[in-house]
């Protein structure tokens, strides 16, 4: 039996990255899947988003692994798309137990500089979105009474000042207070809410020349290697960047019984860049 046996995780930004590697985690360990992501655009992102073969991917690879998975293009700004998610996968699987509000852009710009589009799509995205995601789906965790685990997905750069990304830690740092809130006010439903804070995570949104440029402006066309030697000077492990396993293992043990007397924590994955 795996340690998510019977449950169902519904997963935000599941195409691709940290999100796939949830679903496939939670997968092995015996859970069945609800998973999310959208091809809306957003405009001020300078990275390619995520596909619906992506999408067909991670399902894919969850049913290799003979879970259950249903997919849904919902885009977390669409409160609406949202919940028939929820609905339909819910229908399917029979139960919610699990919530993990991944979904997430990045972009970078000096605060005062920033255009007011950068700012209000990393915004709806990256926090509000949140919130519609734990909105939909949560209400389906407390009518199962059988109690369950909210992971949101922030930063380090949520708890720790870093240039260039005053709307990015604004959001993760507003979840924060949001995850805080929330676990004072399901305790009584015996559900769990949680945050994690990755440091740099080799995905697609980290993984391009936008970020690559950011760290090294001294190259005129820097690649990973560059990069990765930049990220590294901030962490106090010798690593430039982690991988989305390093961050799917402590999701794991959020929503497992192996935390079951955890809740309203920041749980830091982050190479000692914080020290």
């Amino acid at each position: 039996m795996g340690r998510v046996a019977g449950k169902v995780a519904f997963i935000t930004g599941a195409a691709r990255g940290q999100g796939r590697r949830h679903a496939v985690r939670l997968a092995e360990e015996g859970a069945d899947i609800i998973a999310v992501d959208t091809t809306s655009p957003v405009d001020s992102v300078p990275y390619p988003l995520a596909s619906a073969d992506d999408l067909a991917e991670t399902a894919r690879q969850v049913e290799a692994l003979g879970q259950r998975v249903v997919t849904a293009d919902a885009d977390v700004r669409d409160l609406a798309a949202l919940e028939r998610a929820v609905e339909r996968g819910v229908s399917e699987l029979g139960r919610l137990d699990i919530v993990l509000a991944n979904a997430g852009i990045s972009t970078f710009a000096p605060v005062l500089e920033m255009s007011e589009q950068t700012w209000q799509d990393m915004i709806d995205v990256n926090l509000t979105g949140v919130w519609k995601t734990v909105r939909a789906a949560v209400p389906r965790i407390v009518a199962g009474g059988r109690g369950g685990s909210v992971v949101i997905t922030s930063s380090l750069a949520g708890l720790s000042p870093l240039k260039n990304v005053g709307h990015y830690a604004s959001a993760k740092g507003g979840l924060v207070m949001l995850m805080k809130v929330m676990a004072k006010e399901l305790a009584s439903h015996n559900i769990r809410v949680n945050t994690v804070h990755p440091t740099v995570v080799a995905t697609d949104m980290v993984l391009n020349d936008a970020t690559y440029r950011l760290f090294r402006p001294d190259l005129e066309s820097p690649g990973r290697k560059d990069f990765e030697e930049a990220s590294a000077s901030l962490n106090a492990l010798p690593v430039g960047v982690l991988e989305a396993d390093d961050v799917s293992n402590a999701v794991l043990y959020f929503v497992s019984d192996d935390s079951r007397g955890v809740t309203g924590t920041t749980h830091l994955i982050d190479a000692g860049g914080s020290l």
